[in-house]
């Protein structure tokens, strides 16, 4: 699996982990909208289940 996809993959499971644990401890996000930065309430996050994993079966894993 190419260096990129993995370093994607890390940043998405750690963006989920940091949005599920403001959730749970009711602290806003910062997001970027609109050309600027605002705030979205603990109350208002959406959680979205990530994407589904596939493999490419014609490279050989390294």
């Amino acid at each position: 699996m190419p260096l990129a996809f993995r370093a994607e993959q890390a940043l998405k499971e750690a963006v989920a982990e940091a949005i599920a644990a403001h959730t749970r401890a009711g602290v806003p996000i910062a997001v970027w909208r609109n050309g600027k930065v605002s705030t979205v309430h603990a109350d208002q996050i959406e959680i979205r289940e990530p994407a589904a994993e596939y493999k490419n079966l014609n490279e050989k894993d390294k």
